[in-house]
């Protein structure tokens, strides 16, 4: 591989990273609150995590455009903090990644949580532990597996983001050039096989990672060798 093509995978290695513990941060108790909310909103909250899923990323990366662009609410606060513009850089790409992500990392925690009985919580209640003692010493370690696969599924949807990044980064070398473009320009400038072997190794990165997915979720009875 070229040098150029090297730094777009340490670039992409870093956003997604980077992406992930954000993501972790915000979606933990975002999922939290999702399972154990009764509130009316609920529905339009789920909704709105849940977009990415269904909507265009050409659709969220222009209305990203325009609300971080020099005329947009975000893009006059960044501007005004001294901060820049987030357009075209690598900010804006963390930025845009944890918005498209985000419903990878928020739903399988939510999950996990909601699969949790609730006598399991009130039995913790009554040895008087408080809401937090509740949710780190209880809640967390029984939603491990959904926290795992959050993990992976937020840094491996991250990892193979196109339109979004595209829309929001460009395509600058060192700075937003991440994986996926690089495979586009190697296919635009007919470079197959410079495309193959990025590809390829994206394919067995996906491999991986459905690998991992399937062994960290599989049945008790199946992972200790039983019959099902």
């Amino acid at each position: 591989m070229t040098p150029a093509d090297w730094t777009a995978v340490r670039l992409t290695a870093e956003l997604a990273a980077l992406t992930t513990v954000l993501l972790l941060l915000v979606g933990t108790p975002l999922a939290w609150w999702l399972a154990r909310t009764r509130s009316a909103i609920k529905p339009v909250a789920a909704a709105l995590v849940a977009m990415p899923l269904v909507l265009p990323p050409t659709v969220l990366g222009f209305y990203l455009l325009l609300l971080m662009g020099p005329q947009g609410p975000v893009g006059q606060l960044t501007q005004s903090l001294g901060l820049g513009r987030l357009p075209f850089t690598f900010g804006g790409l963390v930025v845009a990644s944890v918005l498209y992500s985000m419903p990878f990392v928020v739903q399988p925690l939510q999950q996990a949580f909601e699969a949790i009985p609730e006598r399991t919580l009130e039995a913790a209640a009554t040895l008087r532990a408080g809401p937090w003692d509740r949710f780190f010493t209880v809640a967390l370690p029984l939603a491990r597996p959904g926290l795992v696969t959050a993990s992976v599924l937020g840094f491996a949807h991250t990892v193979g983001e196109f339109g979004v990044v595209l829309m929001i980064g460009g395509n600058i070398p060192g700075s937003t050039r991440v994986l996926s473009v690089a495979i586009y320009d190697h296919v635009e400038a007919t470079e197959f096989a410079d495309a193959h072997r990025l590809a390829a190794g994206m394919v067995v990165f996906a491999l991986v990672v459905l690998v991992t997915l399937y062994v960290v979720n599989r049945p008790p009875r199946e992972a200790a060798g039983g019959t099902p």
